[in-house]
Order: structure tokens, then C-alpha cells, then sequence
């Protein structure tokens, strides 16, 4: 018997065109995320790359002098720099244009301060005082005399010490040793305002805060900080240093006194205790012993030392030990910073050498991002992410660990919340449900992933957390309630008639007794515990438990779909197996279908966690958005979402604070794809052992 057979030949060149069009354009797609991922990556390396770059300093001019004199004071402003000597104050271009004419200094200056903003310079002229200010227009200068161009004389007797502060415009305060005492003067134009006199004090250094307000004395290893109000001056604190200092120095802002002696420079500020604010020493710079000078920076915490080897170093406030370091030529007699610090002027045998400083972000350290850092009025080191404030002497601090733990926290407890809910609809829709009604259910969790997460966040922080708030003993209760009841319910459902058992019916019973269940448990505890949540101490209306379970309901959806499908997809076959060899429905999930279903349960609960790290909106607006890391379930808290998302309109472009929020965005992208990385490793192992053990059976 024959068959009659018609051949069959694919040989339509139309048909294998569009194949291999499709095939191309799908490889180029995927080539091109590839490409484009890779090129987000990049790109953000690029951007965060300038952070650890090594600050640098490198020699750009040199000047020949015509002044042989040694430098009283330096400085510089724009285009012009200047220098005062105990013969002449000049200008001197930074260009290497000839130097203009000098302005005479009659009477022999002695010694020479200058404020903390370099706008002013005090004069010690023979026991008198002379105030100076240095004026730049441009390629022009000239020199101010704010007080007269006459040299005060104090009647309390010859001025051998003084300090220099400038609280205002057009206004100056002014520190004096005398043989009388210590003379506070305070002027308003040229008009004096207020003189305060310390009779019989005597202070070998002394050193005005830029505000005014503070005066730093030391006799022998005494040191002494004053008060100073429109009252008087008042003794605030006494310490006994170890040693006698060399030299006092305020960083800017005036809140951390350097105070040199034979070991080296010593950072100390002010912390209050029971007492009020009290000085308290915080570290020892290393390498910063024998030095014979230091030159603050105007603007930033950062001060330059030199010796008599010629090394010069820079050091920042928040680092142990110098951030640069350079061997010049011996012989250096001054030093000089310029006000935004980018140059460094030396002054040697009557000549002038400036170098170009690269230290953008002083502030920032790799170390500085993890570890605990004893700040400004701190009482102690800690972790500490404020990187803005009101004030423009204010030091940024940037630690990444309050934002991290914080990610983690509200992440690892949302996926709490959510796994238990997510994983056990998967398994009842999968397994027990029956499958008309599974036909309804499983669309309208799925939907429930299209909400929004900015509508979640703003129905969890203007609606969730005031109610939570009102009734915090009966949701603290609400899980081990829900728990007895489902338990409750279990022993009690075989004990139902037997047309209430049918097969997805015990959900119509299930659900209004569930939330009737929940009602009284959140109502009833309000009966004795009104308002429990404002009287705790420490409670923050919107705290990690709110945002917890915001996140956990935005969760749900994506676990449950990605875990019932998982389920849904093992083999029918070794569910009727296990049933026709005597096992019952559960032990058939929980023994059989549950670890078949494992690898994809695992990687649905990896990329819900995944998504809880990257979540925004919802940590944003259900938080209170306080980078802490402390404070438990109560306590507020921000992501580094959330954070990127706060900040990120408001830093400046290429400043520390903008390429620190980009690096946090790097952080976030390498911990993503480190978790989905070991997740797929750990999912395809899984995978590999059930598929192995199904093949045997």
C-alpha cells in the first residue's frame, strides 16, 4: 500500500529573508541594552573618578623681590597679590608683570595679623596699632586705612601681642596686650564703639574667633578662652596643655583651634557637656611635628605647614595626616594660601614661588564615606550625612552608612512583610484554588502591581501613618492575632458542612472573618491605649514601620506573580504522583511542588528585594527623611534613593556633594546587580539539583 506523500520544501527566499531581518534586529536590540547599560555604568565611573583623584601642587611662577626684608604678611586676591614688610606694602602681579610702586612704611613695623577672611591686616607699629586692608580692582590695588593712616596709641601702654577680627562690614575687633592688661577694642568705621580692658591678664599668643566672640589666650601651658558679650568679657574655660604651645590657629569658621607645640598640631573644639561648650582636644596630625609656620585656608578647614628643611604639607580637618606633600628648597620664610585655596605662594631668600593647588574636595575621603568621624561640636565620631547648611563656613559631612543602613532596613523589613503575604497567595492560588476563581484572582494581583508607588507613598504618608499612629497596640498585635485566627480556622474547618467545603468556597468564609478580625483588633487596644504613638518618647509618625509596610503591599504583587507562576509551572505529573501514591495536598506543596518551584520562588524574592533597594517614592514620602543610623522600628530614616532624589536638584554641578549623590547611584546599580548575579548563580543550582531529581523519579 502506498501513501501518497507531498513534499514539502522551505525554500521561500521571501520567508527566509524576514527571518534573518527579524533575527538581526533582535540581536542589535539586545546588543544595544547590553551597550547601553555598559555605557550607564561607564558613565557614572566618570563622573564619581575625580573624587579619588590625589590632590596635586605644582610650581607655576617665580618672582624675584625687590624688598629684602622678611615678609610680615602675604596674600592674594584675584589677579594681584601683596605683601607687607617692615619697609613697604606692594602689590605684586601673578602674572610676572613688574611689581608696582611700593607704599613707604614709616616706623618700622614689629610684627604683623591678619584676619581670618585676609581682608584685614593689623599692624604692630613700635607699641601702636595700624589697620590696613589691601583694595583689588581688577589689575589694580591699593591700600585702605581704615582707622586713619595714623598709628593708634593705646594708653594702657605699648601693644607686644594682638588678634585681629573682622565680625562685619566696616567693622573690626581688635585684641591688644599691654602692660595693663589685655585691651578689647571694637570699632564701627572708624569710630570706637566699645573698649573692653582685662586688667593684670597676660597672655604670651593670642587669637580672635572671625566673629569676634571668642578670644583664645595661653601663658606658659595655660590656655584661656574668653567670652566676649556687649556685657564684657567673660573666663568660659582654663585647660593645662601638656606642653607650651608655639603657635594658635582657627580653621575656618572659627570653631577648631590648631595648637602647635613640639609634638606637632593639635586639632581641639568645643563640646558641650553638663557644664556648657568646653574645649576638648580631638587628634594629633601625623607628620606635622618641628613645623616652623601654619597658614590656614580662609574658606575651607585645610592649613599648610612649613619647616625649616623646606618640606611644605597640606592638611584637611577630617584627615589624620597631610594630603600632600612636597620637598622644597630650604630657607622658606612665609607662606601664604590664597583665599579659595587653588594656589600657594612661598616666600624664600627674596624670591617669590607660587605653586597651583588641585584640591577640590577636601572633605572628601574614601574612609570619610564608611567609618565614624569626630566632627565639629560633636561630642563623639560618628556616622553623619548633612551635607548642606545655612551658613557658608560650614563643613559638609558625607557619610554614606546612616543612607545604606537605612536602605537595608526599610528593604529587609518591606520583603518581611511582603513574603509571607505574597508566597502563600501563590501557593493557595496554584494549588488549592479552584481554577475559575484563580481565573479572576490572579489578574487582579497582578494589577495591583500598575499602582503607582508615588500614589502608595502619599496614601502611607498622609492617611497610613496617622492612623498607625492612633492605633499602634492593635497593629504591633495584628500579625499574632491574624496568625491564631488562620490556626483557629484550620482546626475548625473540618468540622464545617460539607457543602461549605467545596474547593475556592472557604475564601467567601475566610475573608469577612479575616477582616472583621482585623477591625477589633486595631479598634479595641484604643479603648485603653488612645494616642499611644505620640506619647512615646521617641516616636516619629512616619518611621520605618510605615514605610515597612507601604513597601511590603508594593511588593506583594511582583513576588506573587513571579512565585505562583514558578509553582504553576512544575510538572502536573509529580503533583497526581504524590496524590495517587497517599500523599494529601499539602505534603504534595510543601514536598513535592515547593522544591521543584524553589529556583523560581528564590529569584521572585531576590527581585523584590532588588526592587525594594531601588524604591523612591515610597521611602521618600512615608519617612521621615532623617539620614540617622540609629533608631529602631519608630525611628525615621532615608534611602539612598530617597536621598539622590532629595538632593540631587539642589548640588551643585561638579562640586563634591553632586558626584558623591552620582556615586551612590553607582553603589545602588553594583548592589543590584551583585544580588540579581547571585541570585541567577543560585537559581540555575536549584534548578540543576531539582531538575536531577526529577529525571531519577
Amino acid at each position: 500500500m502506498s501513501i501518497n506523500r507531498i513534499p514539502v520544501h522551505f525554500s521561500d527566499r521571501r520567508r527566509r529573508a524576514i527571518d534573518q531581518f527579524v533575527r538581526r534586529i533582535v540581536t542589535a536590540c539586545g546588543v544595544g541594552i547590553l551597550l547601553l547599560m555598559l555605557l550607564l555604568f561607564f558613565w557614572l565611573i566618570w563622573v564619581v573618578m575625580p573624587l579619588f583623584s590625589a590632590p596635586g601642587m605644582q610650581p607655576t611662577l617665580s618672582q624675584q623681590l625687590w624688598d629684602k626684608a622678611p615678609a610680615l604678611a602675604l596674600g592674594s586676591e584675584g589677579q594681584l597679590g601683596w605683601r607687607i614688610s617692615r619697609n613697604e606694602a606692594r602689590f605684586i602681579p601673578l602674572d610676572g608683570q613688574p611689581a608696582g610702586d611700593a607704599l613707604a612704611l614709616n616706623g618700622q613695623p614689629q610684627a604683623a595679623v591678619t584676619s581670618s577672611n585676609g581682608s584685614s591686616v593689623l599692624l604692630n607699629m613700635q607699641g601702636d596699632l595700624l589697620l590696613m586692608q589691601p583694595l583689588i580692582h581688577g589689575q589694580h590695588g591699593e591700600w585702605y586705612f581704615p582707622l586713619g593712616d595714623r598709628p593708634l596709641h593705646l594708653p594702657q601702654g605699648a601693644v607686644s601681642q594682638m588678634a585681629l577680627a573682622v565680625p562685619g562690614d566696616h567693622q573690626w575687633r581688635i585684641a591688644a596686650q599691654t602692660p595693663a592688661g589685655i585691651s578689647l577694642l571694637t570699632f564701627a568705621g572708624q569710630k570706637r564703639v566699645d573698649q573692653i580692658v582685662l586688667p593684670g591678664e597676660q597672655a604670651d599668643l593670642m587669637r580672635l574667633s572671625p566673629d569676634g566672640t571668642l578670644l583664645y589666650t595661653s601663658t606658659g601651658r595655660l590656655l584661656r578662652v574668653w567670652q566676649i558679650t556687649p556685657q564684657g568679657a567673660q573666663l568660659r574655660e582654663t585647660q593645662t596643655l601638656s606642653q607650651q604651645p608655639r603657635s594658635l590657629q582657627l580653621l575656618a569658621g572659627g570653631r577648631s583651634l590648631l595648637i602647635q607645640d613640639a609634638r606637632g598640631i593639635q586639632q581641639w573644639f568645643a563640646i558641650t557637656g553638663d557644664h556648657g561648650p568646653r574645649l576638648q582636644q580631638i587628634h594629633t596630625f601625623t607628620h606635622s611635628a618641628g613645623v616652623l609656620g601654619i597658614v590656614p585656608e580662609a574658606q575651607r578647614r585645610v592649613f599648610a605647614s612649613f619647616d625649616a628643611q623646606g618640606v611644605v604639607r597640606l592638611f584637611a580637618s577630617k584627615q589624620a595626616g597631610p594630603i600632600v606633600t612636597r620637598q622644597l628648597a630650604a630657607g622658606i620664610s612665609a607662606l601664604a594660601m590664597s583665599p579659595r585655596g587653588d594656589s600657594l605662594f612661598v616666600e624664600r631668600a627674596g624670591q617669590w614661588q607660587q605653586f597651583a593647588l588641585d584640591n577640590p574636595w577636601p572633605d572628601f575621603s574614601w574612609r570619610n564615606l564608611w567609618q565614624k568621624i569626630w566632627y565639629e561640636n560633636y561630642p563623639q565620631p560618628d556616622w553623619v550625612w548633612q551635607s548642606t547648611a545655612a551658613g557658608d563656613s560650614y563643613q559638609a559631612k558625607f557619610s554614606l552608612m546612616p543612607l545604606v543602613i537605612g536602605t537595608l532596613k526599610a528593604a529587609s523589613l518591606a520583603l518581611l512583610f511582603a513574603t509571607p503575604l505574597a508566597l502563600a497567595a501563590a501557593m493557595y492560588t496554584a494549588w488549592f484554588m479552584s481554577p475559575g476563581l484563580r481565573r479572576w484572582v490572579k489578574p487582579g494581583i497582578e494589577m495591583m502591581g500598575a499602582l503607582p508607588s508615588v500614589v502608595i507613598g502619599l496614601i502611607a504618608g498622609v492617611w497610613l501613618a496617622p492612623h498607625i499612629s492612633r492605633a499602634l497596640p492593635g497593629v504591633m498585635l495584628l500579625p499574632l492575632v491574624l496568625a491564631a485566627t488562620l490556626l483557629v480556622c484550620g482546626v475548625l474547618s473540618p468540622r464545617l458542612p460539607a457543602r461549605w467545603r467545596r474547593p475556592g468556597f472557604e475564601v467567601l468564609l475566610l475573608m469577612p472573618l479575616l477582616l472583621l478580625v482585623t477591625l477589633l483588633t486595631l479598634w479595641l487596644p484604643t479603648l485603653w491605649w488612645p494616642q499611644m504613638g505620640e506619647q512615646l518618647a521617641h516616636y516619629e509618625q512616619r518611621n520605618l514601620l510605615v514605610a515597612a509596610l507601604a513597601m511590603g503591599f508594593a511588593l506583594v504583587p511582583l513576588i506573587f506573580t513571579l512565585a505562583e507562576d514558578a509553582l504553576f509551572s512544575v510538572p502536573v505529573a509529580l503533583g497526581q504522583g504524590s496524590l495517587a501514591l497517599g500523599a494529601t495536598p499539602w505534603q504534595t506543596l510543601t514536598r513535592v511542588v515547593l522544591p521543584g518551584a524553589s529556583a523560581g520562588i528564590f529569584a521572585a524574592l531576590m527581585i523584590g528585594f532588588g526592587r525594594a533597594v531601588g524604591e523612591t517614592m515610597i521611602v521618600l514620602m512615608a519617612t521621615g527623611n532623617t539620614p540617622v543610623s540609629e533608631g529602631g522600628l519608630f525611628a525615621g530614616l532615608r534611602a539612598l534613593s530617597a536621598n539622590i532624589a532629595i538632593e540631587m536638584p539642589e548640588a551643585a554641578a561638579g562640586s563634591a556633594h553632586y558626584r558623591i549623590l552620582f556615586l551612590s547611584a553607582l553603589l545602588l546599580l553594583i548592589f543590584t546587580l551583585a544580588i540579581n548575579t547571585v541570585a541567577e548563580l543560585i537559581r540555575q543550582r536549584l534548578r540543576q539539583r531539582y531538575s536531577q531529581h526529577e529525571g531519577q523519579a
